[in-house]
Formats: C-alpha cells, sequence, structure tokens
C-alpha cells in the first residue's frame, strides 16, 4: 500500500456515515456534503473543492455494490491510484450520472428542470446630492428616474400575435446546457433562451419582445433628519417592472452629502474651532457662536488654555428615527496679537512683570527639573 494510500480518509468517514448505511441514507449525506462543497458555492476555497473530490470519491466507491465491497475487504488498496490518479473508479461517464441526478435537485440543473420566464425587475440606483443642513434637519424632494415599464402595445407579453412563446431548439425547452469539463459536469443556462426554455418568435414591434420599455416617472423622496453621507433610502416595489408579470425591483436613493464651511460632523456630533483673546481665555468670558439654528452662547471658563474643548449639549444632529440630539464640541484657540499698540504693550509688560513675580518660585522649579531631564 503506497504512503498515499495510507493518507487517505476512510470514505465512510468522509460522508459521516458508519459501514451499516443503506443506499438512501448513503445518497442523502452526499449530497449534503456535496451542497456544503460544492465550487459553485465556494469560489476560490481549494478547502471546500478539496472536501468535494473526496465526498464525490467516497460516493462513488460506496454507491457501487461491487466497489463497495471490494473497499470493504481491502480498504484504498481496491481502488488503484484512487481519486487523483485516474484509477478504476475515477470514471467520469459514472461521476456524470451521480451529478445529474444529485446536483439537478440541488442546483437547478436537472436535465428536465427549466428556469421560469417569469423574472423580477432590477433593482435602481438613483444618487441625490444635498446640502449639510438637509441632511441634519431632512427634506422632501422630487427627483426623476428612468426604468423600465410594461410594454403598453403587447401588455408585457413580448409577442405580437398573443400565441406566446415556443420551445427553444437550442436545449430543447431544458433550459439549461450540460458541458463535461474534466472531472466536472457543469450545467449552465442556454444562451438562446436565457434560461427558460422559450423563445418568442414573432417580437412585439414596440419593445422588440423584451417586454418593457424604458420610460422617466417623478417621485417624491422624503429624507429624515440625521442622514449621513453614504445613506441609503430604500422604496420597496418602486424599481424596474418585472417580465412576464413578475414583481417590480426596488429603488434605492444614496445621499451624497455636501461638506460645510465650519462645521464638522462626527456621527451625532457636531465640531467646529472658535478664536478667542487672551483675556477672554485668562477672565472666563460668554461669547455668541454660530449654530446650525442661529448663534448659541459659549461659555469660557476662567483660565481656559488654547486647544480645550467645550461641550454643548443639545446642539448636534437629531438621531436619526429617533428623539434627542448630539452635541456642538468647540474648541477654542488662544490667539496671539501681531500688532499692539503703545499702550497695550505697557499693560502686557506690566502684566508680565507681576506675573514673573509671582511665579519665580514655581519657574526655578521648573528650569530644576529640565536641566535634570537634559543632565
Amino acid at each position: 500500500m503506497s504512503r498515499n494510500q495510507v493518507s487517505k480518509a476512510d470514505y465512510y468517514e468522509v460522508l459521516g456515515v458508519t459501514r451499516e448505511v443503506s443506499e438512501t441514507e448513503l445518497k442523502t449525506a452526499y449530497r449534503k456534503q456535496a451542497m456544503k462543497y460544492h465550487p459553485d458555492r465556494n469560489p476560490g476555497d481549494a478547502s471546500a473543492e478539496e472536501r468535494f473530490k473526496e465526498a464525490s470519491e467516497a460516493y462513488q466507491v460506496l454507491s457501487d455494490g461491487d466497489k463497495r465491497a471490494a473497499y470493504d475487504r481491502y480498504g484504498h488498496a481496491a481502488t488503484g491510484a484512487g481519486f487523483n490518479g485516474g484509477g478504476p473508479f475515477a470514471d467520469a461517464a459514472d461521476l456524470g450520472d451521480i451529478f445529474g441526478d444529485l446536483f439537478g435537485e440541488m442546483f437547478g440543473g436537472g436535465g428536465q428542470r427549466r428556469g421560469s420566464r417569469v423574472q423580477r425587475g432590477e433593482d435602481l440606483r438613483f444618487d441625490v446630492t444635498i446640502e449639510f443642513e438637509e441632511a441634519v434637519f431632512g427634506k422632501e424632494t422630487e427627483v426623476k428616474v428612468r426604468r423600465r415599464e410594461n410594454c403598453a402595445t403587447c401588455r408585457g407579453a413580448g409577442t405580437t400575435s398573443g400565441r406566446g412563446p415556443t420551445v427553444c431548439a437550442t436545449c430543447q425547452g431544458r433550459g439549461q446546457l450540460r458541458y463535461q469539463q474534466g472531472f466536472f459536469s457543469v450545467a449552465r443556462a442556454c444562451g438562446n433562451c436565457g434560461g427558460t426554455g422559450t423563445v418568442i418568435t414573432d417580437p412585439c414591434t414596440t419593445c422588440r419582445g423584451e417586454t418593457r420599455v424604458m420610460r422617466e416617472f417623478k417621485m417624491n423622496v422624503k429624507i429624515p433628519a440625521g442622514v449621513e453621507d453614504g445613506t441609503r433610502i430604500r422604496y420597496s416595489g418602486e424599481g424596474e417592472a418585472g417580465r412576464f408579470g413578475g414583481p417590480r425591483g426596488d429603488l434605492y436613493v444614496v445621499l451624497s452629502v455636501r461638506a460645510h464651511d465650519f462645521f464638522e460632523r462626527d456621527g451625532v456630533d457636531l465640531h467646529c474651532v472658535v478664536p478667542i483673546s487672551f483675556p477672554q481665555a485668562a477672565l472666563g468670558a460668554e461669547v455668541q457662536i454660530p449654530g446650525l439654528e442661529g448663534e448659541v452662547t459659549l461659555r469660557i471658563p476662567e483660565g481656559t488654555q488654547s486647544g480645550k474643548e467645550i461641550r454643548i449639549r443639545n446642539e448636534g444632529v437629531p438621531h436619526l428615527n429617533e428623539n434627542g440630539r448630539g452635541d456642538l464640541i468647540v474648541q477654542v484657540l488662544v490667539q496671539t496679537p501681531k500688532k499692539l499698540s503703545r499702550t497695550q504693550r505697557e499693560l502686557v509688560r506690566q502684566l508680565a512683570d507681576s506675573m514673573s513675580v509671582e511665579n519665580k518660585p514655581a519657574s526655578r522649579n521648573m528650569l530644576n527639573k529640565m536641566k535634570d531631564l537634559f543632565n
């Protein structure tokens, strides 16, 4: 027995069954494994593809009475080169039968099954640009949207005579064509009929058999207060009309919010920067600053340092679809005057002298700490 055969997993363990498993139980177990690990459901997943191959190999052996008896007696030695080596059990024709039996049910690929002509309409996306204040407080606006509507000439049937569609000659009404790709048997929708199994031979002159025509319509879009940039508003059933009586798709209005010159938004909070003078920072003050709904009062505490953030409650953005609002967070920056008058210069010098006397011990302590740090 080769090293490769020794390392192969037991077929019964691969399918999660006992050695006394019946034919029906075996088929059910394989169906579960195949549905879970099929490459079409796990694109790019090498591990899933390998598990799928192992399950297919195990089922191919255990579903055949003679092969199963040989495997029960001799193990993997009875399978020759095994799944990857093209041994006696790697018969592509047999595997094609398995695929046709099982995956026709699981993935709609059965030879006798065809797709439904009834199709849901496509979803639409419509981009709307709004101002910063409109996003905060909401608005209602009218938009013009182009979408496919049922053809009025044929009433969505797609034919002129009203006879209806005929059986597709390419797939013989199955709606699918099966291709053999190496070891795998793959079923794909028929390109001639789009997987429906039927074609229109006398198309409507207005819609050319498409059953729908492009139309423009107007609708009111209500934008709630508190939306953000990139918010999607879904309007169910306002997308394109479905084909052959199918339901409409949905319309998604995607919002783009313009930036504000003064405020920046962080969730439901607003941020801004306000310059203040040194006397206001040192002595404290109350100043009026712009708000989204008019001026608001900013209370500056005595001894405020440059860069400090002051929070003004309930002056931010309303919570979307909820009560309450965020806050306005103001960062104050203390400005140093670039030019002083003679009187102002003298006053500042007097202030500096008084502060140097009062803070001299503190200044010495700070100087000593800096010396210790750099030494």
